[in-house]
């Protein structure tokens, strides 16, 4: 174990910050190795904002501390934003911190704007996953999580809110192994916990690499520390937490494993590059705590930042097909060098041209140059290159190239969309896309009258553009647009924008589920051509399968299984699968919603000598296909949510018997401190106005969290409730 060494207390109230936790550079360093590209990610009310705008803040990228509760942070710039204080549209700013150039995205934590996450996950390094330390590890933590591990993206761990009621590090550090199947490793350890009414509040941290005591001047908004030797009512705490980081070191490196064999101290340097490698390598999570509202261990974290999280260096090559021949395989480097390769993950429209996101993954863009976008096959002009601040261009931020590894915003295309790439126009790629979760709510609206018809239409068609995950489709049957979304609040920030934003006058109607509908059984039948066309006689028969799959969110999937000796020309073949999957996508037999969990297998086919041809066969495939569902038994599914209701335990049996009354199965129930939590199934359908309910069977101190959890089988009265 390490000697603890005491010494006389060093205060540096007004010297500059130490080395490690470096001041503002307005230089902006041009090496790759340098540039961070982070996300900010977590449930809703974690503190992610304000962790942002204190970063903002010690960087010395803004001169005052924003607050979320009154609407003054950079990243929530949008009016619908500063009214909720939530966080529904993702944020890019860019600070310096010591040596490192960052490009920080702040992300939405809500539910219903999880696509967000998950653009920004797609282009992004590395990522700062914050808990709050009271409530710790919620419903929408576990899908941020699951997103970052579905892109491999290395992360640190910063618990929020230390000095908050009930704060407790421990219970939420013990939670991150088995509720997210990370390894979390604390390289921080807070001094106290809760507000200063408490006998033993939050107000320091232990750096547990360096065994100092940092503490943070409030009168400096956090940007003083005194920095001093550990008193000796601490040093044993620590002590056992070292010892622990120091296991997961000496797994991670060799020379550390060497040290500790032969009874030498660990060097600083071997520690952090241990650390680094196993946090590269998604090993491990390093944990940092603090209060991102007072101040309290955010310079630790944004050091951090430097010191664990990857460089564009760090990450593999991107990988891509070559548009023209899509099955070779391509990669580009993080090098300058390189043909330009980047990928558009957001777009936000505007009256001067769309601004356009874009993540530089090789090459250089130049301002006044021409791409390819291989999505949509055409060039497009970069006529602007701008540095983005919040959801706007930086102000003089116009510069005439971006290079490998950064992040921009670029005005003149014109045809790209969210998820496309932009790529040299002679040495041409095509990344993949970014997959979006399926809308789950819908509502009809209708505009006032004619004038704003036009109006409406493009409007509508910009927000598909700035929002991938909203849909808006005409009805001519009943003179109404039907508008889809994630969610009831989804929805409600939609139709705020278009009455407040835009002034537009337009009757909405109550919000509907989003149905699929599948099969309940197999069937197995002849689908049939006979007839008589002028003077010749059509004929086809075609054999199929039908049967329901595992997993009722599955898509309809069509083999072949037609056998060789068949004797039907290819071009007849595959009208008939072709017609199969066309009336596949056109829905079901109740009410035409989407189908989905349903495999269909072609046996056989039987033709003549004459009549049998492509449109015979087409007809036979129709009529299998129709036949089939109908024999197999059409079932009405609805979506279903998974939900996490946190209360008090004296509350718990209201809430459990209205959850039961909205027929949730309760799937567990947990002790977490002083808080019971509730997860449960539910159907979308019994959730509207849910988290108003909840609040008011629990005199507002329970909280609630949904996200889609999958499909089930809609009670009968649902189903007889469409027409055939």
């Amino acid at each position: 174990m390490v000697a603890i060494r005491f010494c006389r207390i060093a205060i540096f109230l007004c010297a500059p910050a130490p080395k490690r936790f470096p001041t503002h550079r307005p230089a902006m360093a041009a090496d790759i190795s340098k540039i961070r590209n982070i996300g900010i990610i977590a449930h809703i009310d974690a503190g992610k904002t304000t962790v942002t705008e204190r970063m903002l803040y010690l960087s010395g990228a803004k001169h005052r501390v924003g607050r979320v509760d009154h609407g003054t942070t950079d990243t929530d710039d949008d009016p619908e934003e500063q009214e909720r204080g939530i966080t529904i549209f993702s944020a890019c700013v860019k600070y310096a911190w010591g040596d490192y150039n960052i490009n920080l995205l702040d992300t939405p934590g809500h539910v219903d704007f999880t696509a967000e996450v998950e653009r920004c996950l797609r282009v992004l390094d590395g990522a700062v996953v914050v808990f709050s330390a009271r409530e710790g590890v919620e419903a929408q933590s576990e899908t941020v999580w699951r997103q970052a591990d579905r892109y491999e993206v290395p992360r640190i761990v910063f618990i929020n809110k230390m000095d908050r009621e009930g704060a407790s590090f421990e219970t939420v550090f013990n939670d991150i192994g088995p509720r997210l199947g990370g390894r979390p490793v604390a390289v921080e350890l807070p001094v106290g916990e809760g507000p200063a009414h408490v006998d033993n509040p939050f107000r320091g941290v232990i750096d547990l690499v360096d065994m100092k005591l940092l503490q943070f001047d409030p009168e400096t908004e956090g940007k003083q520390i005194t920095e001093t030797d550990l008193p000796e009512e601490l040093a044993d705490d620590a002590a056992i937490w070292r010892e622990q980081m120091l296991e997961a070191v000496y797994e991670l490196s060799e020379e550390a494993m060497g040290l500790a064999m032969e009874d030498k101290e660990v060097p600083r340097d071997v520690i952090l590059a241990a650390l680094r490698k196993g946090c590269l390598d998604r090993t491990i999570q390093p944990v940092f705590c603090g209060s991102a509202l007072h101040g309290i261990g955010v310079q630790p974290l944004m050091t951090g930042v430097g010191n664990f999280l990857p460089s564009p260096l760090d990450r593999p090559a991107v990988e891509g097909h070559d548009p023209k021949k899509p099955d070779k395989t391509l990669s580009r480097n993080p090098d300058p060098k390189e043909p330009f390769c980047g990928l558009v993950f957001k777009i936000l429209p505007a009256k001067t041209g769309d601004n356009y996101w874009i993540r530089i993954y090789s090459g250089e863009l130049k301002q006044n140059s021409r791409v390819q976008c291989p999505n949509r096959d055409k060039k497009e002009n970069v006529a602007q290159i701008w540095q983005i601040h919040a959801s706007k261009k930086e102000r003089d931020g116009q510069v005439d190239s971006v290079g490998a590894g950064d992040i921009c915003c670029v005005i003149g295309p014109r045809f790209a969309i969210t998820g496309d790439t932009v790529c040299d126009t002679k040495e041409t790629i095509e990344l993949p896309s970014i997959k979006f979760a399926e809308t789950v709510l819908s509502m009809a609206i209708e505009p006032e009258s004619t004038a704003d018809r036009k109006k409406l239409e493009e409007t509508l068609d910009m927000l598909r553009r700035q929002d991938p995950t909203f849909r808006a489709v005409d009805n001519e049957e009943i003179g109404q647009t039907i508008i889809s979304g994630m969610g009831e609040l989804h929805l409600e920030v939609i139709q705020h924008r278009l009455t407040r934003d835009f002034g537009l006058n337009v009757k909405f109607y109550k919000p509907r589920v989003n149905y699929r509908e599948t099969i309940g059984g197999n069937a197995e039948l002849v689908g049939q051509c006979n007839r008589v066309v002028g003077s010749t006689q059509m004929f086809a028969r075609l054999k199929v399968k039908i049967s329901p799959t595992d997993n009722p969110s599955d898509p309809v999937i069509v083999f072949d299984r037609l056998p060789p000796d068949v004797g039907l020309p290819n071009a007849v073949r595959s009208a008939a699968i072709d017609e199969i999957r066309d009336r596949a996508e056109g829905g079901g037999m109740i009410a035409g919603f989407p189908l989905s969990g349903v495999r269909i297998d072609v046996l056989d086919a039987e033709m003549a000598e004459e009549g049998s041809d492509e449109v015979a066969f087409r007809i036979a495939a129709g009529d299998a296909f129709e036949s089939g569902l109908q024999a197999a038994g059409p079932v009405l599914l609805e979506p279903v949510m998974r939900v996490e209701v946190t209360t008090p335990e004296d509350y718990m049996g209201e809430i459990v018997g209205d959850l039961q009354q909205r027929r949730a199965i309760i799937a567990s129930t947990e002790s977490r401190g002083a808080m019971t939590v509730i997860t449960a199934h539910a159907p979308l359908k019994e959730m509207f106005g849910y988290s108003g309910a909840v609040r008011s069977l629990s005199q507002g101190r329970a909280g609630s969290s949904m996200e889609p959890y999958g499909y089930q089988a809609a009670p009968k009265e649902d189903a007889d409730s469409f027409q055939y």
